[in-house]
């Protein structure tokens, strides 16, 4: 007999075709979504709008199973972090990041990353292997169970700017939501597991489902060029892309993607996506290195670097790791690049370190991964070195 197949993952076309598979009308594959997704009902019994015949074959064919919380931390600022086991002795991290406006749920794609970006914990640990969808939506589906399970009520509104005007549905009938925004930026590069990450995507957009904007959903990416473009034509949401430097010498030694996808490509394909983009503009993200792209140089390069792109930037303070051989840039001269940034017509941020105290800001990310990869037995073999590349 066939595995039960895991239906938390399947996407709205995918799953009215297990439903036909299973001699079920269309409109039962939105009945699951709902029950699924948006009661986050795990019991199939309990589906009570459903024939008893087709819950006793949903019982016999189908699971629905998010991964395990192995451990639930919550920052001093209300940042919470889940631990969560994906088999294998492997583990990744999600976390719910409460503010005011809104509630953002930070979501992993692979077990570890194999992109290697000199600064971020998660590449140095090494990569085992991809997500499936049901392991990424599934992210989503236990953070919202576990919010509410703990009497969470900080629910935001959703503006009614961000309803979609594409035809499809998703954003219409704002609503609040206890998770109003989803960024892909959690362990992993997303469009290196593409096949998963656009499976979740479709599922974050139904209404039967999450029903989220496309503007409130962000993938971000180091760089993978080709996926870029197929993200633009299958699902284009919101695009942050980790820059980090303004020119190719340098993102070379930081972002070792550059060296297959360097700048002007990157750049171009930024472009193109912007074209059917939620969003007209895209983010970059640019960590602060002390002494490696934090001088005035650097800003004015980079500024000529996305002279033609439609652009915001988010400066990100480093979170300084064993083994990075990389430093913080101090706070003014963080505050100096930005106001350089802005001086040169870019709306420029500098993103608020939440979650540092149990380890959730940016590039802290960890797990526990089997590294397949070796990188980080690698990176204890040398020493890294970036430091006067210019």
């Amino acid at each position: 007999m066939d595995a039960p197949v895991d239906i938390l993952g399947l996407s709205p076309d995918a799953l009215t075709a297990a439903c036909g598979q299973w001699g079920q009308k269309p409109f039962r594959a939105r009945q699951l979504l709902r029950w699924v997704h948006q009661r986050g009902e795990s019991d199939f019994s309990q589906m009570t709008d459903l024939a008893k015949e087709f819950r006793t074959l949903l019982a016999d064919r189908a699971r629905i199973q998010a991964p395990a919380a192995l451990r639930d931390h919550t920052s001093a600022d209300g940042t919470r972090k889940w631990l969560l086991d994906v088999g294998d002795g492997n583990a990744i991290e999600t976390v719910f990041i409460p503010e005011t406006s809104r509630g953002t749920l930070c979501v992993s794609t692979q077990a570890g990353c194999a992109v290697h970006c000199r600064f971020c914990s998660t590449g140095h640990q090494g990569f085992s292997r991809n997500l499936s969808a049901h392991e990424i939506i599934g992210q989503l589906w236990l953070a919202l169970r576990a919010l509410e399970r703990d009497g969470i009520r900080g629910r935001v509104p959703v503006a009614t700017d961000d309803a979609d005007d594409d035809g499809d549905g998703s954003g219409q009938n704002p609503q609040s939501r206890l998770i109003s925004n989803v960024v892909f930026m959690g362990m992993g590069e997303p469009l290196q597991n593409y096949e998963a990450t656009l499976e979740a995507l479709r599922l974050m957009l139904d209404d039967n489902a999450y029903g989220l904007s496309r503007r409130r959903v962000t993938v971000s990416t180091s760089g993978v060029v080709p996926m870029i473009d197929r993200l633009r034509d299958d699902c284009p949401v919101a695009l942050a892309v980790s820059l980090h430097a303004p020119n190719d010498d340098l993102r070379d030694h930081l972002v070792p993607l550059n060296r297959k996808y360097p700048l002007a490509q990157l750049l171009a394909s930024c472009l193109r996506y912007l074209e059917r983009a939620p969003r007209d503009f895209v983010t970059f993200e640019y960590v602060m290195l002390d002494g490696v792209n934090d001088s005035d140089a650097h800003a004015e390069q980079l500024l000529e670097c996305v002279r033609r792109v439609p652009c915001k930037f988010n400066l990100i303070p480093f979170n300084p790791f064993p083994s990075s051989g990389l430093r913080k840039s101090p706070a003014e001269r963080v505050r100096r690049f930005a106001q350089l940034l802005s001086d040169g017509g870019r709306v420029t941020t500098i993103r608020r370190t939440r979650g540092d105290d149990i380890d959730a800001a940016c590039g802290q990310l960890a797990g526990e991964v089997q590294d397949r990869t070796r990188v980080a037995e690698r990176t204890r073999r040398r020493v890294i070195s970036v430091v006067g590349v210019q």
